[in-house]
Formats: C-alpha cells, sequence, structure tokens
C-alpha cells in the first residue's frame, strides 16, 4: 500500500503571497482522512530552517503544522533543512524498514520541496505518484526579471516530474490507491 507524503503543510505557508491552487488544502484534507481510514501510512514532513528569524526556524509560527492537516501522535513525522526530504533524514530508511515501496506525495511547494523530493523518490526507486492538484506554488521571478504566475510554475513542474519521476494524478485517483 502506498505512503501518504504530505510535503510542508505548515502555518507560514498559509501567509499571503500570490499563490495558486487556492483548493489544494481541501484535497490534501480528503488524502489524509482516505489514509486515515484505511489504516495506511502517512508521513508529515517540515521544513526547519537553519537561517535565523526564518518563519519556518524552530519555534516560530511559522513552523507549526497547520491546525486541520497536523499529524496524529501514530503519524511519522520528518524535519528537514533543504528541499528535498530524503536528504539527511532517514526517511529513505524508515520507508525500507517498513516494506513502503510507493508513494503518494502532496503539499507545497510544488517547484520547490515537492519536486526535489518526488525527483529523489524515483530516483531511488519508488513507485512515485504526485497529486497536482493537492499542491500549490507561488508567482516566481525568473533570471531575466520575468514574473511566472503560480499556476504556469505549477503546471511546469508537474511536467518536469510526470513520465521521468513520477505519475501525475487527481485526488480522486490517489483515493482510489487506497484499496
Amino acid at each position: 500500500m502506498p505512503v501518504l507524503l504530505l510535503i510542508d503543510l505548515q502555518v507560514g505557508m498559509t501567509w499571503p503571497r500570490k499563490r495558486n491552487n487556492p483548493q489544494a488544502e481541501a484535497c490534501i484534507a480528503r488524502l489524509l482522512a482516505a489514509w486515515r481510514r484505511a489504516g495506511q501510512a502517512v508521513v508529515h514532513v517540515r521544513h526547519l530552517s537553519r537561517t535565523p528569524g526564518s518563519p519556518f526556524w524552530p519555534g516560530q509560527p511559522g513552523a507549526e503544522f497547520q491546525p486541520a492537516l497536523a499529524p496524529l501522535a501514530s503519524e511519522h513525522v520528518v524535519d528537514k533543512n533543504v528541499p528535498d526530504a530524503f536528504t539527511h533524514t532517514g526517511l529513505e530508511r524508515w520507508l525500507h524498514a517498513r516494506g513502503h515501496r510507493e508513494l503518494v506525495i502532496a503539499g507545497v511547494s510544488t517547484n520547490h520541496s515537492v519536486e526535489a523530493t518526488a525527483r529523489s523518490a524515483g530516483n531511488l526507486g519508488f513507485r512515485t505518484h504526485v497529486v497536482g492538484d493537492a499542491c500549490f506554488t507561488f508567482d516566481l521571478t525568473d533570471l531575466r526579471g520575468l514574473r511566472h504566475p503560480a499556476e504556469e510554475v505549477h503546471q511546469m513542474s508537474l511536467a518536469n516530474l510526470h513520465g521521468e519521476y513520477a505519475s501525475v494524478i487527481d485526488t480522486a485517483a490517489a483515493e482510489r490507491l487506497t484499496g
């Protein structure tokens, strides 16, 4: 059975910025409820910054999980300091020790932590699914100074992943994976 891997669903990610996909949290809540009903493994990934003053510095309000999507005591939590949830976290070892070979990834931001984690998961041999409608990102300025809307950034990131590192699916398809 696939593990639901929820990335960076922290309070600081809800603070006002231009983003896409306002229904992402509702989709994530549906996935979380489906995994819990099915008794399947859920892993919550939390970004803890190494930069003093960051909203994601340990103990800051921005670093806390969003209350509606917070882990239960029985659910595994992985703390990371870089975008990739596999780098220096023990996540790969935790998954292998429990025989997990398939991941369903949702969270924020699509072009940073979601994409970095999905790339590593695919490279490490996990069967990986990214739930496109359960992810979101923010507007981004490129190196030429051109501003790209969040939806464009989101779609390009999903296109980078699909077929190479992961399959991009929607919430309904992900829910069917629970059995």
